[in-house]
């Protein structure tokens, strides 16, 4: 469920995006190549022997370093997540945008949104029921894309096919990122079923009158 929920995909600072990862060395000016899907960083522009292995290897998005020969290895990969981060925020928001839109969502920009140091992006998602007992027809899902990458979303009310598409293009997010999603119910979500829960049974009640 997406309705009346705050949740949070949460980043493991170890954990990269290969593809992210990428346009990251290139731009560290390091030395990469892919072996059997794993992404091998051959030299990072110190003169350090590594008698041919790795510096740093990523192997699905997991990353580690060669402790053997790197006595600096933490500092690498700080200096690595300061260049992969910017890229990731950028990443993360195209990714939501994008599995949102093939689950037919438009993209909502918020224009007096103002980046802090914490929050880089927010924009919402809206999606369009089709129910006709529905007065309203847009529904948004807020998301916000902090500076690790990390991803946070708000919503309210949502028809039950709005919710279902919602649910389903977090499903999607949740696999790119390859992290789960920790959700929240609001107070709002318990009085929500418990209505509704009314309402079928008052539905219920009349049909056996009739």
């Amino acid at each position: 469920m997406s309705r009346f929920e705050t949740s949070k995909f949460v980043r493991n600072p170890q954990v990269m995006n290969q593809e992210v990862l990428k346009i990251a060395c290139e731009k560290l000016g390091w030395t990469y190549k892919i072996v059997n899907n794993e992404l091998l960083v051959t030299d990072i522009k110190q003169n350090v022997q590594l008698h041919g292995e790795f510096a740093l290897k990523v192997t699905g998005d997991k990353v580690v370093y060669n402790s053997y020969y790197l006595k600096n290895g933490q500092e690498l990969i700080k200096e690595l997540q300061e260049t992969f981060f910017p890229l990731n925020v950028e990443y993360a928001k195209n990714t939501v945008i994008s599995e949102f839109q093939l689950k037919g969502f438009t993209l909502k920009k918020l224009y007096d949104f103002k980046p802090t140091e914490e929050e880089r992006e927010r924009f919402c998602m809206v999606g369009i029921t089709k129910l006709p007992n529905e007065k309203n027809k847009r529904f948004e899902v807020q998301f916000s894309v902090l500076k690790d990458g990390t991803v946070i979303t708000d919503s309210n009310y949502l028809p039950d096919d709005v919710n279902d598409l919602a649910h389903k293009a977090m499903d999607e997010v949740e696999n790119k990122f390859g992290n789960r999603r920790i959700m929240t119910k609001k107070p709002e979500y318990d009085i929500f079923m418990k209505n509704r829960k009314t309402s079928l049974e008052n539905k219920d009640i009349n049909k056996l009158k009739h």
